[in-house]
């Protein structure tokens, strides 16, 4: 018997020891038994004093089973005593054998050599997440857990696929050996580096991407500008061709711009220049300013019609009225894309120039204020070394391009496919981490059969990426929010790895059901923890300020109580370690001594050389 129940607050129980301060050992995070008759309550030791003892009471177990939580409380005359071992495997499993549909998570930190192993369905069937401070192993117990997930080559998850946005490039290193388990098993990295690429450049074909993609894509922040990026959309496969059809859209948006301006009231001679700055930029065969507009017994060009005399009138006014509402064509339909026609970004700056002028840029200086960002945004990816990731060399449909995705190099199926966007700006890695992310998520949801395949999108760095923006403001939804709330049922789970869970979007964390915490300080941090985290103790918020690297406390659905549990080191490792200062700092270089002194002289030289011309060149000023 470990001692006699004095007091019962809440779910905490407090004991007077009945064995001597020089006997005790360390009791701290020890599972009891609080025994009465045929009731047996669970309780773990939180607190202890050489006299007392506080036991936080975590479940209850009825004939061979244990239920987390509690009905009732144990009565004083319980009997406390330290838990069995056969009571603790209904607890924390069987240490000593892995069932075919688990997977091993690492070994207990208070029970010695206890290894903990997880029903597979209960976490990986439900978004996770994974929360530490920098340096505390968030990398290795990803690495770690994924290496486990795929170690027994006698049950493979050949059907997986585990998508990671990798935002420092460090889960190549863990994962690319993993073929050596079975041929079945395969990795594939898609890199962001365009001068010196370390995996199959990520590409993406813009044609697959709808308005919310090209929003995301060109950043977007007031939902006035949908209508145009709408109509961008609708243009661009119709302007990419040189028709006939294309020629009449293309009279029909720059005669109604041009109509806009005519009848827009202003004097005549900004009437004059805006319809000139259109027609320069914007021009056609048949609609130009070199366009020849006949009259009987004359023929003038439309520039000349826009002349404007001393009185400051236009005097062809009407004519040009007129002439111009002649390439108006009542009854033309725009459909939005359906990915069957690819275009590139030059297409699509093209279809954006003409969907401003037909959305009124020209004539209204607030328009302009909020449209032509877009096009500014726009030329300038085009323009960037980024358009490389939106070149796609084939014609591809969307379901054809994730099943590309996931294609090794082997020609099999990718169980793992990591994206490694450490080379782009956050700005540009949010919009590909939510475009892919929306794009997996749209093919999972119009499945016929639903959740037949299953998806893990799993966000390192979660913080920058996972937060609360204006996407709901501009476009009605977060991509990860509705993942997060509605993903489950079609096969799409969440993991957010994140060293800082305050600035995650409340909705996407709440809707995680395991949670594996590392060490975490910020008290900004453990205050959010305690309030978003169910079954959150302020016993378990102070322990994780103290825990190790690689140490971390687990709990959700797939634990039957919070475990404190050890991560194995993965192997091999990401490249995560901290840069080691004493190897950058007194390790020589390999430059050889007479090179040094080479470099040294013919920088010298050539510092007086420029000295001496400088010298001359001053007193020839100042002769």
């Amino acid at each position: 018997m470990l001692g006699k129940i004095i007091g019962i607050i809440d779910n905490i129980v407090e004991i007077k020891l009945s064995i001597a301060p020089d006997q005790q050992v360390n009791l701290i995070n020890l599972h009891v038994i609080l025994e009465d008759q045929n009731t047996k309550i669970v309780g773990e030791i939180q607190d202890m004093d050489q006299t007392t003892a506080k036991i936080t009471i975590v479940g209850e177990i009825v004939g061979n089973t244990f239920l987390p939580g509690f009905s009732k409380k144990p009565s004083f005359r319980s009997i406390v005593r330290l838990i069995r071992m056969d009571e603790l495997v209904l607890i924390l499993g069987d240490p000593n054998e892995q069932a075919k549909n688990q997977v091993y998570f690492g070994q207990s930190t208070v029970y010695q050599n206890y290894r903990i192993h997880v029903s597979m369905n209960r976490f990986f069937s439900s978004h996770f997440a994974i929360l530490g401070n920098t340096g505390s192993g968030k990398s290795f117990t990803v690495s770690r857990l994924l290496q486990n997930v795929f170690s027994n080559p006698n049950n493979l998850p050949v059907e997986a696929n585990f998508v990671i946005f990798d935002a420092y490039g460090e889960y190549t290193n863990a994962f690319q050996n993993i073929s050596q388990t079975s041929s079945l098993i395969s990795y594939k990295n898609y890199t962001t580096n365009t001068a010196y690429p370390d995996g199959e450049l990520l590409r993406i074909p813009l044609w697959l991407l709808d308005v919310d993609d090209i929003a995301q894509l060109l950043g977007v922040t007031t939902p006035m500008q949908l209508p145009i990026i709408e109509k961008a959309l609708k243009l661009v496969t119709v302007l990419k061709n040189d028709d006939e059809s294309v020629t009449k859209h293309k009279n029909d948006i720059i005669a109604r711009a041009i109509l806009d301006i005519l009848l827009s009231g202003k004097d005549s001679v900004k009437i004059r220049d805006q319809i000139t700055a259109v027609l320069t930029n914007f021009n056609t065969k048949e609609l130009n300013l070199d366009t020849e507009i006949a009259q009987p017994g004359y023929i003038r060009t439309l520039k000349q019609c826009l002349f404007v005399d001393k009185t400051g009138k236009m005097q062809e006014m009407e004519l040009v009225v007129e002439f111009i509402s002649g390439f108006i064509v009542e009854g033309l339909e725009l459909k939005n894309p359906d990915g069957t026609i690819p275009y590139t970004l030059k297409d699509l700056e093209n279809a954006m120039e003409f969907a401003l002028i037909s959305e009124g840029v020209l004539k209204s200086d607030k328009v302009f204020d909020y449209a032509n960002v877009l096009n500014v945004r726009l030329h300038s990816l085009v323009n960037s070394e980024a358009r490389a990731y939106f070149e796609y060399p084939n014609m591809i449909s969307r379901n054809d391009y994730i099943h590309r995705l996931f294609l090794g190099t082997n020609g099999k199926k990718a169980q793992i496919i990591n994206f490694n966007i450490n080379y782009v700006d956050d700005r540009m890695a949010k919009a590909i981490t939510k475009i892919l992310s929306k794009m997996i998520f749209d093919y999972a949801t119009e499945k016929k059969q639903r959740a037949s395949e299953a998806f893990h999108i799993i966000i390192e760095e979660a913080h920058r990426y996972v937060q609360k923006d204006q996407d709901q403001e501009v476009l009605g939804y977060n991509i990860f929010d509705r993942i997060t709330k509605e993903g489950r049922k079609y096969g799409v789970l969440l993991g957010l790895i994140t060293q800082r869970p305050s600035e995650l979007s409340e909705t996407s964390i709440s809707q995680c059901s395991n949670f594996i915490i590392l060490r975490t300080l910020h008290p900004k941090d453990l205050e959010y923890i305690r309030n978003m985290v169910p079954n959150m103790s302020s016993a378990i918020v102070e322990h994780l300020k103290t825990l190790q690297p690689g140490n971390c406390i687990a709990f959700g659905s797939a634990f039957r109580v919070p475990v404190a549990m050890r991560v194995d080191r993965p192997n091999p490792e990401p490249l995560s370690n901290s840069a080691n200062i004493e190897s950058i700092w007194f390790t020589k270089t390999t430059v050889d001594q007479s090179q040094e002194e080479k470099i040294i002289q013919t920088a010298t030289s050539s510092y007086t050389h420029s000295s001496q011309e400088a010298g001359d060149l001053r007193k020839e000023n100042a002769s």
